[in-house]
This record gives structure tokens, C-alpha cells and sequence, in this order.
């Protein structure tokens, strides 16, 4: 916990203190050892995944880097731990790659640009850890865009300096004017130059008005009639088997009844308007491939529909960082607060609850069909610049809520020596993450080719 007591200028000077223990150039240069088994590393959660999808989670990872980048959350935070840390901390993210911010709407109708996954959030962590992995994510998404290198080093040093100079700007805000900040997309578009980045963003606004959701696969469809029901669209989405065991089913109505206990009075009377239809698995990400994770429909009298996913929580990767960092507490709950730090608008419907048949722990939140497309979609050179730069403003604002704004800006400085330091670790990480795909693509080819042989072998 961040309690700050000394006025801005006081702490600035803190901030730059910490240069003296950690210089900035400091963090240019990977360091650890690059020997060990990312395949290994990945392999290890695997045993807590439904097997029958594990398969499909290493399907996804192989397409690209970038793929792999997303699904080797717990890779990186591994090689994080060996990185030097400045000493100020955040609620961080925990897995603040490019394609974990996204679109969302407010109750007001305000449509929001944020950090939009949390499943790796923990406290107490040092705020270079998001930025590492936020920059190293820029620089191979724009190797997968075949771009140069030079031109994947300047946008990963063009992100830092949005991180660095929109921390600067809220450091001179109050407390109040730090929590109530946000990045309004809408606004986003009348400042940002490339008209590729424009159009996306504009079309991301129209589907967060609620355009074009039926045109999406990856959001549920319904069975119309009398009695709906949530279409199958195997392997991604499919009803469970009841009569399976614990591991491969979830009793709807009384998770969802615990979860309920966790929401304020209000939302469970907002909740109470709604009953449960139906319940489907739903297969989602990269890393959380395999990880249990269900949609439940709800209606109204009048057939109004509710979707809430239920998702299973457990232990952070950054638990990797040290020992100092682990939590001990319902791992839903990291989730749900975790967010709520740190988003501008967390979900109405955010909750935790668990599964006392399998013992899974779960965080709930309402289904949303928000975010950004694949990077591949924003391949342009300016529009992934612009994009990558949203990012690391975005991330900034999610800092400041709990960490103390003035000490980082203290530490980064007003010149670009931080961003080119951490421009120069994204590269080198870069460079490791296409070694680490090409490894786990090579285990993978071998494994299905030995499979293959054996199987041969039988039938003969």
C-alpha cells in the first residue's frame, strides 16, 4: 500500500533519488538467464487446465510471436524476477500486452479506453513490470506487422514516452482528479493523426454502441423461440455435461447464488430482475485457453438478456517475481479488486465466487463484446504507433490510482533516457520471444510427429 504524506515536489525528488540505487540505463539490458525451457514453463500449467483444451491453447500460440507473447504470461514473469526493480509500486496488471486494453461502455454511456484483463493483477508490484511487458508486446507485434527493427524500437520507445508523459501530467493533478481520470475514446479520435488508427477506433465505437454483435462469432448467439438457449460453437463454445465428473461441470445456480452475496444491495437487486437460463463453456484468449470459464445466460420475463461470465481465478503469475509477492486470499477476489483499482469504470456486475465440488475459484463480470481488433488488423506502421501510444497513456492513468504518480514522473525524468532504456529491453525481449515460438512450434511438431509414429506402430 502507497500512503502518501509529503507534498509533490518532495516526492519527485524521492523518485529521482531512486536513480542512484537503480539507474535508468539499468534497465536496457535483459538479464537472467535465457537458457531456461519456456515449453517447460508453459507445460506446468497445464495439469490445472481442462485437458481436452490444452491442445487448442498451444494451436493459438503457435500461429505467431505475438500469439506466443500473449499466452507466456508466466514465461515472462519468470525473466521479469531477474530484472532490476526501482522500488515504487503498483497494483499492477500483471499482463498489460497490447491486446489486453479494449473499449467499453459506462453507465452513463460514456465509451472508455482501459486495461481490460485482470487475471494476473496483484498488488505491491513494481510499475516497470507492466511497462517491460507493454513495450516487449509493441515490439513484437511489430516484427509479426514485418516491420524493421529500427521501426519496432522507436514505437516501443514512443509507448514508453506516453507512459512517461501522461504520468508527468497527472502528477500534478489532486488525488480526486487522478481517480476520476480517464481516457475517453471518442476524444481519443479528434487528437490521434493516422486515419487507419481512426477508422478502427470509430469501428470499435460503433460495435460498443451495440452494433454488429450478432455478426460477431465470438460473442454468444441464442436459440430463438419460447425456451433460449445459447448455440454450441465447438470448440469455443459448448453446453457441459452435468453427469461428468467435478472437473469438466459447474453447478450454475449455486455458484452463481454465492456469487450473488459478494455484490453491494443494489446490484443484487438489479441482479434479482434476471433468472438463469441456461449455462455453455466458453473458451477464451490465448493463456487462458484450458482454464475453466462458462457464459450464463439470464432473462428477463420479457426476454431480456443478461450474459455473465464466470471464470476461473488462480495464483497469479506474478507470484513468480518472489516470494514476497504471494497471495493468499480467494483469488477471485484479487481479480475483482484488482480491477477496481485500476480500471476508471469496473463492471456493475463484478464479483467472485467459487465452486466447492471442484474447489475453482471464480471471478464474475458481465460478458462483453468490446475489444479492439487483432493486431494483425492494425498492421499500418502509424496506426500501431497510435495505438501502441493509447496504450501506455492508458496504462499510466491505471498506475497513478494506486501507485504514487509524482515519485515515478520523479524517476523517468523529462528526458527520453527511460524510454530508450526500456525501447532497448523490448527488443532484446523481442529477439528471445521469436527463439521461445520457434522452440515451443519445434516440441510440439516433434511430439504430433511421435504421436504419429506410435500410432502407426500399433496398427501395424
Amino acid at each position: 500500500m502507497v500512503v502518501i504524506l509529503s507534498s509533490r515536489s518532495e516526492r519527485f525528488k524521492q523518485g529521482k533519488a531512486l536513480r542512484h540505487k537503480t539507474p535508468r540505463e539499468a534497465h536496457a539490458e535483459l538479464k537472467g538467464s535465457m537458457s531456461r525451457d519456456a515449453v517447460a514453463l508453459l507445460a506446468k500449467s497445464d495439469p490445472d487446465r481442462v485437458p481436452e483444451l490444452v491442445p487448442e491453447r498451444y494451436a493459438r500460440m503457435m500461429l505467431n510471436p505475438f500469439a506466443f507473447l500473449r499466452g507466456a504470461a508466466a514465461v515472462m514473469a519468470t525473466d521479469l524476477a531477474a530484472q532490476p526493480m526501482v522500488g515504487l509500486p503498483v497494483q499492477a496488471g500483471g499482463d498489460s500486452h497490447l491486446m489486453n486494453f479494449g473499449a467499453f461502455v459506462t453507465p452513463e454511456d460514456n465509451i472508455l479506453f482501459d486495461v481490460n484483463d485482470f487475471d494476473e493483477t496483484l498488488p505491491g508490484v513494481d510499475f516497470t513490470v507492466d511497462l517491460k511487458r507493454l513495450a516487449a508486446s509493441v515490439a513484437v507485434a511489430a516484427f509479426s506487422a514485418e516491420l524493421s527493427k529500427k521501426q519496432a524500437r522507436a514505437f516501443a520507445a514512443e509507448t514508453v514516452k506516453a507512459y512517461r508523459w501522461h504520468m508527468a501530467a497527472l502528477a500534478k493533478l489532486s488525488p480526486l482528479e487522478i481517480w476520476h481520470s480517464r481516457i475517453d475514446l471518442e476524444q481519443e479520435i479528434d487528437v490521434i493523426g493516422g486515419g487507419g488508427l481512426r477508422r478502427k477506433l470509430a469501428g470499435v465505437i460503433a460495435k460498443a454502441r451495440g452494433e454488429g454483435l450478432s455478426k460477431d462469432d465470438n460473442f454468444p448467439h441464442l436459440v430463438s423461440g419460447d425456451d433460449p438457449k445459447i448455440v454450441d460453437k465447438p470448440p469455443t463454445i459448448f453446453h457441459l455435461d452435468q453427469k461428468a465428473d467435478a472437473h469438466h461441470r459447474l453447478r450454475g445456480e449455486r455458484v452463481f447464488a454465492a456469487y450473488r452475496k459478494t455484490l453491494m444491495p443494489d446490484r443484487q437487486r438489479l441482479l434479482d430482475r434476471f433468472t438463469m437460463k441456461d449455462l455453455a463453456f466458453k473458451a477464451v484468449g490465448v493463456g487462458s485457453v484450458g482454464t475453466f470459464c462458462c457464459v450464463g445466460l439470464f432473462l428477463t420475463g420479457d426476454n431480456e438478456a443478461l450474459f455473465l461470465q464466470i471464470k476461473q481465478a488462480q495464483n497469479s503469475v506474478l507470484e513468480r517475481l518472489g516470494s514476497k509477492y504471494g497471495y493468499k486470499g480467494h483469488q477471485g477476489r484479487r481479480v475483482v479488486e484488482g480491477q477496481q483499482m485500476m480500471q476508471a469504470a469496473s463492471d456493475m456486475f463484478l464479483g467472485y465466487t467459487q465452486d466447492e465440488d471442484s474447489g475453482r475459484q471464480f471471478y464474475v463480470r458481465t460478458l462483453k463484446n468490446r475489444r479492439l481488433g487483432g493486431v494483425s488488423e492494425i498492421s499500418e506502421a502509424e496506426a500501431l504507433s497510435g495505438y501502441a501510444q493509447l496504450c501506455g497513456r492508458t496504462l499510466a492513468r491505471a498506475h497513478a490510482r494506486s501507485g504514487d504518480p509524482a515519485a515515478i514522473a520523479g524517476y523517468m525524468g523529462k528526458s527520453e533516457v527511460f524510454d530508450d532504456a526500456i525501447a532497448s529491453f523490448a527488443m532484446a525481449y523481442a529477439d528471445q520471444t521469436v527463439v521461445d515460438h520457434a522452440a515451443l512450434v519445434k516440441a510440439k511438431t516433434l511430439a504430433k510427429g511421435g504421436k504419429s509414429t506410435a500410432k502407426k506402430a500399433k496398427a501395424a
